[in-house]
């Protein structure tokens, strides 16, 4: 393959070359490159089209199919020639290909442009993107399910403001990070459904005047249907977008989980330990064991979120159709994708290989008067007016507060102090058995429920 060192197919239109540093400024196909297969398959379809409406005979047709499957095989093979001269991946594939097949090369840009090409192989790249996520999601939500369905009846305590506010169970805890990847997973799928139209065959942003199938081209791509407006299909980012929405909503529930990983293998919590594999040392205090992943899952969605901001900015002063600009859409694009994957693949496995000390979270869980609420709700259903009981056992808290002593330690004669209604049966209310299986309806933390719950979650991951 000879090298290229000049933009010729461009340059018609002008009477000298492009500067070196323009040429270096303008290039994208150092990061445009990653399209390569998805700029091949539209390539192959569109010259499969053009035999059919006559634009290429038979034998063209066959050379360029040819050729194109050649070229596939030399990046795949890390023999083909990148040049800044040529700026992008679509003029790298047509530039060797009419080294390949000679004449007939220069007739595949027949009927399309490299804006609606472009616009193609992202919407073919996100399109496999975003099945790979989903797969990725339903593997995290397999080991999500696994914790639960195993520790379905094991207490710790549930918290608001990160104060200990009610007794849940673990299994219940995981299962809220279920309904996390679940949304996440359908965002996704519903992301795909919505980019996978063809903007094929708008070429630069007003159709073309030969008679193509638009419709071909899109049915042999796996598209459901073309675009509307050639206008609209060639600018239009909404897609790109829209995913990497999906991604910064996914990474932030990551970092949300991983916020919780850096607080119960703290010292003072104590509720799960990390295998050592996900974790580092210090460099000086020789007892340390940094949860490194997690903390480095929670740092790495600040860059998805930045992404996503970056495109947002990136569209917004645009006019139609197709400008420069659009080139600039790719790298935060592509780092989300990159990002997201690596980061839900250290999260699986570190959901995997979590283990939580029960006996630990069950102590905390009788801190903090978690059972105070059912204290209350006790005093309710024997007739007293919700504030009163709640004021009652506000009174209670502070006396065992002072005193030291959680609220199932109190005698019945001292709660009496608070409440004349209370009886000897308040005893199961204030146990964490007690808390927890009174909550006993769908969606609630009682150890039936959250089994039933974990079940049912099983189910949905094979039907999403």
């Amino acid at each position: 393959m000879t090298d290229r060192d000049d933009d010729s197919l461009l340059r018609g239109r002008f009477s000298e070359p492009t500067d070196d540093f323009v040429a270096r400024f303008t290039a994208s196909v150092g990061f445009d490159r990653r399209l390569y297969r998805y700029d091949i398959a539209g390539s192959i379809a569109h010259a499969r089209m053009l035999a059919r409406i006559g634009v290429l005979t038979e034998g063209e047709r066959d050379a360029i199919v040819g050729g194109l499957e050649t070229i596939r095989a030399e990046i795949e093979s890390d023999e083909f020639e990148w040049s800044d001269a040529l700026e992008d991946i679509h003029m790298h594939i047509e530039a060797r290909l009419t080294e390949l097949v000679g004449e007939a090369g220069k007739k595949l840009h027949t009927g399309r442009s490299r804006n609606d090409q472009v616009a193609t192989d992202i919407r073919l790249y996100l399109r496999d993107e975003s099945d790979a996520i989903a797969d990725h999601l339903t593997g995290v939500m397999a080991r999500i399910v696994d914790l639960a369905e195993r520790h379905s009846a094991d207490p710790m305590p549930g918290f608001t403001h990160l104060q200990i506010a009610q007794p849940v169970t673990f299994g219940h805890h995981m299962l809220a990070w279920f309904e996390m990847a679940y949304r996440d997973r359908e965002r996704f799928q519903a992301c795909r459904a919505r980019l996978n139209v063809s903007p094929l065959g708008s070429a630069a942003l007003a159709g073309t005047t030969f008679r193509i199938d638009r419709a071909d081209t899109a049915e042999a791509l796996g598209f459901d249907r073309i675009a509307e407006n050639s206008l609209d299909a060639v600018s239009d980012r909404d897609f790109a977008i829209e995913f990497c929405s999906c991604a910064a909503i996914a990474a932030t529930h990551l970092s949300r989980w991983c916020e919780e990983m850096v607080i119960w293998t703290s010292q003072p919590f104590g509720f799960v330990e990390l295998p050592d594999a996900f974790c580092t040392g210090s460099s000086i205090m020789p007892q340390k064991k940094n949860p490194d992943v997690p903390e480095l899952v929670r740092g790495k969605t600040g860059r998805i979120v930045g992404n996503l901001t970056s495109l947002l900015v990136l569209m917004k002063g645009q006019p139609l159709a197709y400008n420069r600009d659009n080139q600039e859409d790719k790298e935060p694009l592509f780092d989300t994708v990159d990002t997201l994957k690596d980061c839900l693949r250290a999260i699986g496995d570190i959901v995997a290989a979590m283990r939580p000390d029960t006996a630990r979270m069950r102590e905390a869980a009788r801190l903090g008067f978690a059972t105070a609420t059912d204290l209350a709700d006790y005093l309710v259903k024997k007739g007293l007016p919700f504030r009163d009981a709640h004021e009652a056992v506000g009174r209670a808290v502070q006396y065992a507060q002072e005193k030291g002593s959680a609220l199932s330690d109190l005698s019945v004669s001292e709660l009496r102090g608070f409440a004349e209604d209370i009886g000897e049966d308040v005893a199961d209310v204030l146990s964490l058995e007690g808390s927890l299986a009174a909550r006993d309806q769908p969606g609630g933390t009682a150890p039936n429920q959250v089994a039933a719950a974990a079940k049912e979650a099983r189910e949905r991951i094979g039907s999403g």
